[in-house]
């Protein structure tokens, strides 16, 4: 009796190995090694073993000053932030990868981009190996705006898939999902490395003869990350990550990869009963529900990409009923305000040891920019003094180890965005210059910004 061979594949970086082993010997990861059977061997003849479609002809190399430079030509979804987060728009041939948690949203947006297309006289097709029709249907009943004249199609095997797009020839294709996806020409059960490695190889080189925009819905892991080989980001030309929590009815579509834009841009959206709505204003939705004249809150500029946004931090600090003090974040890296904390206590003089410090980016938002630090350093001396700080003031500045505060990137546009919201005063560092109408009180450490507050 034959046996089936087995190998071991990599989930971070798809290198594959003979034996399981505790780390990767390609990337380094631990544990990351999944067993998985060994793929076949491609099967020569005239049809492509990776898209079914029949052999391209090799190609011949061409210097790059003879080729004539390709239209910018984009389409755009109908939907003003993803159009922000892509670029510009959807780009012909292109593979986009849409990755987030269960319920967030992913499959209610594309659908949504599917009725916008059409309804732009671009010919879509949906295809689901995750719901039926008849639950498709009733999404698309409460999303309205034509996304019932979606073409669909429940459907797992990449084949068909591929073939039936063959026949309709349509210009964007929606694949839900990558894991449910599988293809014959390797063994595997879907979801496995090798099945989706496949899957979104065929499915990229689909994209590139067609020239059809192919979206792909992953999955994600514990870890945040998109399940399966990490080269299915490497694949494919943008990532994009829809975050948020489901007990809030706002969410965040962030750009993490993308050749035909620029990364780390964000979207801002409101879950509602009809779908997926654009934020106009997202510094306004963080700072909704602001309280004035309550100690340990103070607001802070971030950049997502291009985008300022001001972010409402607040802190609160309790005499400890423990031998060790609580550090709690959330939004917030522990690591950066156990720093923070040493630098008040060394520099500034104020006794945190023997507090219990809780520290809150509202809204959900992650602050990872070294930008917010003044705004955190002037929170948590707040609530340890238990004075208010201003209600319009803005703090812009990066804390160093010696207490300095340094000066942040594209001042003038987190300034810009402050004075429009009506705040009347900054702190920023005193190398700060920014012609904006707002007072600008520059300090130079963290020991001059207490005083000041």
């Amino acid at each position: 009796m034959s046996r089936t061979k087995t190998t071991f594949f990599c989930t971070q970086c798809g290198n594959e190995a003979a034996r399981w082993q505790g780390q990767c010997p390609a990337c380094g990861e631990w544990n990351s090694l999944s067993e998985e059977l060994r793929p076949r061997r491609a099967r020569a003849g005239g049809a492509s073993p990776r898209t079914g479609l029949p052999a391209s002809v090799p190609a011949e190399p061409t210097r790059l000053v003879d080729v004539l430079p390709g239209a910018a030509e984009r389409w755009s979804t109908g939907i003003r932030e993803l159009d922000f987060v892509l670029g510009g728009g959807v780009v012909p041939g292109s593979l986009i990868l849409l990755g987030g948690e269960p319920g967030i949203g992913k499959s209610t947006l594309l659908l949504q981009v599917a009725a916008r297309l059409e309804e732009g006289d671009h010919t879509t097709l949906y295809a689901s190996g995750e719901e039926s029709a008849a639950q498709v249907r009733l999404r698309a009943d409460r999303l309205g705006r034509g996304a019932e004249h979606v073409l669909f199609l429940g459907e797992t095997e990449l084949g068909s898939i591929l073939a039936r797009s063959a026949v309709l020839s349509p210009q964007a294709l929606v694949v839900d999902s990558i894991q449910t996806a599988y293809t014959d020409a390797v063994e595997g059960a879907p979801g496995s490395v090798t099945q989706v490695r496949e899957c979104a190889a065929r499915l990229q080189r689909f994209a590139k003869e067609t020239g059809t925009a192919v979206f792909l819905v992953g999955h994600v892991t514990k870890g945040g990350t998109v399940a399966g080989p990490r080269t299915l980001e490497h694949i494919v030309d943008t990532v994009l990550y829809f975050e948020g929590s489901r007990s809030l009815d706002h969410r965040v579509l962030r750009a993490t990869k993308n050749r035909f834009g620029g990364v780390d841009e964000i979207g801002v959206f409101r879950m509602s009963a009809t779908g997926l709505e654009v934020v106009d204003s997202p510094s306004e939705l963080f700072l909704g529900e602001r309280a004035t004249g309550v100690s340990g809150a103070a607001v802070v500029s971030i950049l997502e990409g291009t985008r300022p946004l001001l972010v409402e931090v607040q802190a609160l600090c309790a005499q400890t009923a423990y031998g060790a003090p609580q550090r709690v974040t959330t939004g917030f890296d522990r690591q950066r305000l156990a720093l923070l904390l040493a630098v008040l206590e060394k520099r500034a003089g104020l006794p945190f040891g023997n507090h219990d410090v809780f520290l809150n980016a509202v809204g959900g938002v992650r602050l990872t920019e070294p930008a917010s630090d003044a705004g955190v350093v002037a929170s948590l001396a707040s609530s340890l003094l238990d004075r208010p700080v201003p209600p319009d003031a803005l703090f812009v500045g990066e804390v160093g180890l010696g207490g300095e505060l340094r000066a942040a990137s594209q001042l003038e546009r987190r300034l810009g965005e402050a004075e429009r919201l009506g705040f009347r005063t900054a702190y920023v560092p005193a190398s700060a210059r920014a012609a904006v109408d707002l007072e600008l009180i520059r300090v130079p450490s963290v020991v001059e910004l207490v005083e000041a507050l």
